[in-house]
């Protein structure tokens, strides 16, 4: 009766055991999908950074073009035709200015959406670490239970060869 009551508790330690390693398997390979998910956040947010800051000088550019064609206009106030191809310009460009400030603005909110999800996801592959290492406590342990039974076991076994 009670060698049977140890090997029912050796085999549930034994399944247990198991459950435990299948559980940390599986924790580790959902820490190491976040952890590739959040290189392609950062990847994501290096390149709206670099873009950001084309566009930026981009913008720099145009406004340096549009100050330099109001200069040119208002010195060329007296020409018709130059006046209204200078107009016709300067208008150009503060239509490209005002769609460089539209991508500056959607590259922006890329970028902070992205900065968001990289920090979601540093926040879920913490705490999937935490699980994981308490999983790999909980394994130990009961490795050294099922140690600990064994030895019973064979203790027992060996009393009861003695007898």
């Amino acid at each position: 009766m009670a060698l049977e009551g140890i090997k029912n508790k050796l085999q549930q330690i034994r399944l247990e055991a198991d459950a435990s390693a299948e559980k940390v398997e599986e924790l580790t390979a959902k820490v190491k999908t976040l952890e590739q998910e959040n290189l392609a956040k950062e990847q994501e947010i290096t390149s709206l950074t670099h873009k950001n800051q084309t566009l930026e000088a981009e913008v720099e550019k145009l406004d340096a073009g549009h100050k330099d064609m109001k200069s040119q206009l208002d010195q060329t106030g007296h020409h018709g035709s130059q006046n209204e191809a200078l107009q016709r310009k300067l208008q150009i460009l503060e239509e490209e200015a005002e769609e460089a400030d539209k991508n500056i603005r959607e590259t922006n909110d890329k970028y902070r959406q992205a900065d968001v999800k990289a920090g979601h996801y540093e926040r879920k592959v913490q705490a999937l670490e935490s699980a994981r290492d308490l999983w790999e406590e909980k394994y130990e342990d009961m490795a050294k239970k099922f140690a600990q039974v064994k030895k019973e076991l064979e203790d027992f076994q060996i009393e009861i060869g003695n007898i």
